[in-house]
């Protein structure tokens, strides 16, 4: 096909027939992903990290987004502080990425200096006149809820962060997550595109078939089903969930604990997300293969191991908080064909690794699960990619959460003018 013949971004989001998939070339052109990287990671609010990620002051974590970059510090006060990764003279990045401690931020060019609070502390050769004060680091949108570090890069961050802010609070409040550390960190590169990545985590159609760890622990029937042609089995089976997902929710709540369903997801929410208190299957009590706790130093001050599974997804992130850790996971796309899944295992802060918790039963299930994700992300990017590919049909029982996710993607597109 010539570049002529190519449609555009927004002629091809909305050739999607209603239901079905994405056409293939919404995950593979390089245009498309710069403008996603532009609309999606630039112009909305993302996660880039946990507070954990910086527990001291003068601790740095660097992360890279698209053409952008940001220095996430802690201050001399312990506020978390972002701040563009640019330098004020001549443009320079003042960290890699990854993560550091320093005392003062230094420009590696010519060393102009910044403070922790972003104000330009020294700038030799620049004269007797010249004002610092108008020369400070330009501070990014951030917002910290519960331990989860959020970001928008543009001047005009919307507002309905708010809403995930004002959700969140009193379902994080009880785990205290800030008083939290990082007992492990995985990166992976998943060769596929970043839309794909979320689709599969949006559904659990697949869960059964390729993740047997995570379903020792997580139920699959929290993301639908199909109630045909079900088995006596099937059926008993279904029952038992109904009733135990009841009684565990009214427990909760007796308890305290907000647990029911909160979706943020359609045309009119531009910070998207959707949090519920999930059932944990087995002993209930962790995402572990035993379904036991995998760290006996609980969060906060609980009391109750069983508490299930806190979940929260944004359009670029997804998290787990059970009553002894909490798994973290945020995406940042690098290609049209390349994505980096960051995850994040927490802690209580005073957790003693070998006495507390043993590191592999903490994370047996989600390294199991996201080495099986990265495998189907990417069999799925060949496949669309591939010329004799059209969009299927999605299973209008366990893929609902995928078609809504095309939905507000266009919904966003058509918002930026694309």
């Amino acid at each position: 096909m010539s570049e002529v013949q190519l449609k555009t971004h927004g002629e091809l989001i909305r050739s999607r027939q209603p239901g079905h998939g994405m056409p293939g070339e919404l995950f593979g052109r390089q245009d498309v992903f710069d403008t996603d990287v532009e609309v999606f990671f630039h112009k909305h609010w993302i996660l880039v990290g946990v507070t954990s990620d910086v527990p001291e002051p003068g601790d740095v974590s660097t992360v890279d987004i698209g053409k952008a970059s940001i220095v996430i510090v802690r201050d001399d006060d312990e506020n978390v502080r972002t701040y563009r990764n640019v330098c004020r003279h001549r443009g320079a990045r003042l960290k890699e990425a990854g993560k550091s401690t320093v005392g003062m931020l230094v420009c590696p060019y010519h060393q102009w200096t910044y403070d922790l609070d972003g104000s330009l502390r020294h700038a030799t050769h620049m004269g007797k006149d010249f004002d610092t004060s108008c020369r400070s680091l330009i501070p990014v949108h951030t917002k910290i809820i519960g331990t989860h570090i959020f970001v928008c890069l543009d001047n005009n961050a919307p507002q309905d962060i708010a809403k995930l802010e004002e959700t969140m609070i009193a379902r994080f409040a009880p785990y205290d997550l800030q008083n939290t550390k990082i007992a492990f960190e995985q990166e992976i590169i998943e060769h596929g595109n970043w839309k794909l990545v979320i689709e599969n985590n949006r559904e659990c159609y697949h869960c059964a078939a390729t993740h047997p760890e995570l379903t020792a622990s997580f139920l699959p029937e929290d993301f639908g089903f199909c109630p045909d042609n079900l088995s006596e089995e099937s059926l008993l089976a279904l029952e038992d969930y109904k009733s135990r997902n009841a009684a565990c929710q009214a427990s909760w709540e007796q308890d305290g604990f907000v647990s029911s369903a909160v979706e943020w997801l359609d045309k009119d929410a531009v910070t998207q997300f959707r949090t519920q208190q999930l059932v944990i299957a087995g002993n209930g009590e962790s995402q572990t293969i035993s379904t036991r706790v995998a760290s006996t130093k609980l969060f906060g001050n609980l009391q109750r191991r069983d508490l299930g599974d806190v979940h929260l997804w944004t359009h670029n992130s997804w998290t787990h908080v059970m009553s002894d850790h909490a798994v973290v996971s945020y995406i940042i796309p690098l290609a049209p064909d390349k994505t980096l899944v960051r995850s994040k295992w927490l802690v209580h802060a005073d957790a003693v690794e070998g006495v507390d918790y043993d590191v592999k039963d903490l994370t047996e299930v989600w390294v199991a699960t996201n080495t099986q994700d990265k495998h189907l992300v990417e069999i799925t990017h060949e496949g669309t990619q591939d010329p004799a590919y059209s969009p299927g049909l999605f299973s209008p029982f366990t893929e609902t959460y995928v078609d809504q996710f095309s939905r507000w993607y266009a919904a966003r597109l058509n918002a930026h003018g694309v």
